[in-house]
C-alpha cells in the first residue's frame, strides 16, 4: 500500500477544517439572518398594528363606516369591504341583521359628527357615551394586536355595540385633542357625507377632492353668472 506524503495529509485535513467552519460560518450567518428577518417582521407588526389602532385612524373608519350606513344601499360585503380597508383582518363576516344593528348604530354616531358646534357635539357624545361604554378595559384580542383600550363589554360583543363604543372613543380624543367638534357635513351642496375637518392645514370643508372641485367649478360659474354661490 502507498502512503501519502505527510504534507499532502496535512493539506488534506487544513482544507476539511477550513470547509468545516465555513460551513459553521454560513449556518451561524443563515441564523442571524433568519433572527433578523424574523425581528424586522415582528416590528413591521407592530407598526401596522400602531397605525391600525392609531386615534386618527379610528376616527377616519368612524366616518367611512358612518357614510357607507348612511342610507339603504350598502350590504354586508361593502360594509365588510370597509372595515377591512380600515384595519378589521379579514374574512369580516357580517350578516343583514348585523348591517342594520350597525346602520342605527352609524345613525347615533353621525348625530355626534354632523353637530353644529362643540357644545352640542359634546353634549350627543357624552349621551352616547352613557348608552354605550362599559367599563374601561385593555385587550390583545388573545394576543392577536398589541395591548389597547375598549369600553365595549367583551371582545365578542356584537358589532354595533364594538361601533358605538370605538367611535365614542375615537370621537372623544378629536374633542380633547381640537377643543372643537369632531366632524362636519360636507359643503357640497347634495352631499350629506360627514368627515373630520381637522389636518394639517386649515379646517376641511368638503369630503373629497371631487365634491370640492365640484363647488369651485359651481362657485366659478355662479360668479360669472353674476349669482354668488352660496356654499363659495
Amino acid at each position: 500500500m502507498t502512503k501519502k506524503p505527510a504534507s499532502s495529509v496535512t493539506a488534506g485535513a487544513a482544507d476539511g477544517v477550513a470547509q468545516a467552519r465555513e460551513e459553521r460560518g454560513m449556518e451561524r450567518g443563515t441564523e442571524r439572518a433568519e433572527r433578523l428577518r424574523r425581528a424586522r417582521a415582528a416590528g413591521l407588526e407592530r407598526a401596522e398594528w400602531r397605525g391600525r389602532l392609531a386615534e386618527e385612524r379610528v376616527a377616519a373608519r368612524t366616518v367611512a363606516v358612518v357614510n357607507v350606513l348612511h342610507g339603504e344601499g350598502a350590504g354586508p360585503a361593502e360594509v365588510a369591504a370597509v372595515l377591512v380597508e380600515y384595519g378589521e383582518r379579514p374574512p369580516v363576516r357580517l350578516t343583514d341583521a348585523d348591517v342594520a344593528a350597525l346602520r342605527v348604530a352609524a345613525g347615533e354616531v353621525r348625530d355626534v359628527l354632523a353637530a353644529p358646534d362643540a357644545g352640542a357635539a359634546v353634549a350627543r357624545l357624552n349621551a352616547l357615551l352613557a348608552r354605550c361604554a362599559g367599563p374601561l378595559r385593555l385587550t390583545s384580542h388573545g394576543g392577536g394586536s398589541p395591548w389597547h383600550p375598549h369600553i365595549d363589554s367583551g371582545d365578542e360583543a356584537p358589532w354595533d355595540e364594538w361601533f358605538r363604543a370605538t367611535s365614542a372613543l375615537a370621537l372623544l380624543s378629536v374633542v380633547r385633542e381640537r377643543q372643537g367638534p369632531p366632524g362636519a357635513v360636507c359643503a357640497a351642496r347634495g352631499c350629506a357625507r360627514v368627515l373630520i375637518p381637522y389636518g394639517a392645514g386649515p379646517p376641511r370643508r368638503f369630503c373629497s377632492r371631487r365634491c370640492a372641485t365640484r363647488e369651485r367649478v359651481a362657485a366659478h360659474r355662479a360668479r360669472a353668472a353674476g349669482n354668488p354661490s352660496p356654499s363659495a
